[in-house]
C-alpha cells in the first residue's frame, strides 16, 4: 500500500458521468453554426482541455471567427448547469464513498467553473465533504499544467495525495505535480479503484 496524506478527485468523468451531458450541450450550441461534433471527436479532442482551447480548435477547423463562437459559451454553461441539476449524474455508490469518514482530507480539482460544479455537489449532498476545492477560474494554467493539483495540495496542507482522474490532461497534471494518479475509465469504476488502493 502506498503512503499518502490525502485524496484529490477530478469532477467530470470521475465523480460524475457528465461528459455525455457536456457533449449534448455543445452539440446544441454548435449545430446552428453548421459545426458537426461527433462523440468520438469529442472524446478524443475535447475532454480534459479548457473550453476556450476547445472552441479555438473548432473555430480554426471550420474557418470561423473565434470571438463569434466564444460568445455562445455562457449559454452552454447555463444549459449544462440546468441539465445537471435536473438529473445529477452522480451514482449513489459514489455519493456514499464521498460521505464516508476518512483519516485524511479529500479535495476536488476541476477545470470546470464553480458556477457549474458546486450546485451539483449541493444537490447530491456532498459539497461539505471537500476540505478544499480548485475550480477552473481559480488558476492561470489549467490541466495538463500542474498548477491546479499543486494549489489543491497547498490548500489542504498535504504533500503526497493520491489523485483520481479520467482524462489524459488530468493525469498529466497530477504527474507533473509529482503525485500518484489513478486512471478512472468511468465513474462506475471509481469505488472499486478507490477501495483497491485505499481500502
Amino acid at each position: 500500500m502506498i503512503s499518502f496524506d490525502g485524496v484529490l478527485f477530478d469532477f467530470d468523468g470521475t465523480l460524475v458521468d457528465s461528459e455525455p451531458i457536456h457533449f449534448e450541450c455543445w452539440k446544441e450550441i454548435l449545430t446552428p453554426f453548421g459545426i458537426s461534433l461527433s462523440w468520438d471527436e469529442y472524446c478524443r479532442n475535447c475532454i480534459g482541455v479548457s473550453d476556450r482551447a476547445m472552441i479555438l480548435q473548432l473555430a480554426t477547423e471550420v474557418g470561423m471567427d473565434f470571438e463569434t463562437l466564444y460568445a455562445e459559451y455562457p449559454k452552454k454553461k447555463e444549459l449544462l448547469r440546468d441539465r445537471m441539476l435536473k438529473a445529477p449524474p452522480m451514482a449513489s455508490e459514489v455519493r456514499d464513498l464521498l460521505l464516508a469518514e476518512y483519516p485524511f482530507p479529500i479535495g476536488l480539482v476541476t477545470s470546470s467553473y464553480r458556477f457549474e460544479v458546486e450546485p451539483v455537489l449541493e444537490v447530491a449532498g456532498v459539497r461539505h465533504r471537500f476540505a478544499a476545492s480548485v475550480f477552473g477560474e481559480e488558476v492561470k494554467n489549467l490541466k495538463p499544467h500542474p498548477e491546479p493539483y499543486l494549489l489543491a495540495a497547498e490548500r489542504l496542507g498535504i504533500s503526497q495525495p493520491i489523485v483520481f482522474e479520467d482524462s489524459e490532461a488530468g493525469l498529466a497534471s497530477a504527474a507533473a505535480a509529482g503525485f500518484d494518479a489513478i486512471r478512472v475509465p468511468h465513474p462506475d469504476e471509481l469505488v472499486r479503484l478507490f477501495r483497491s488502493r485505499i481500502g
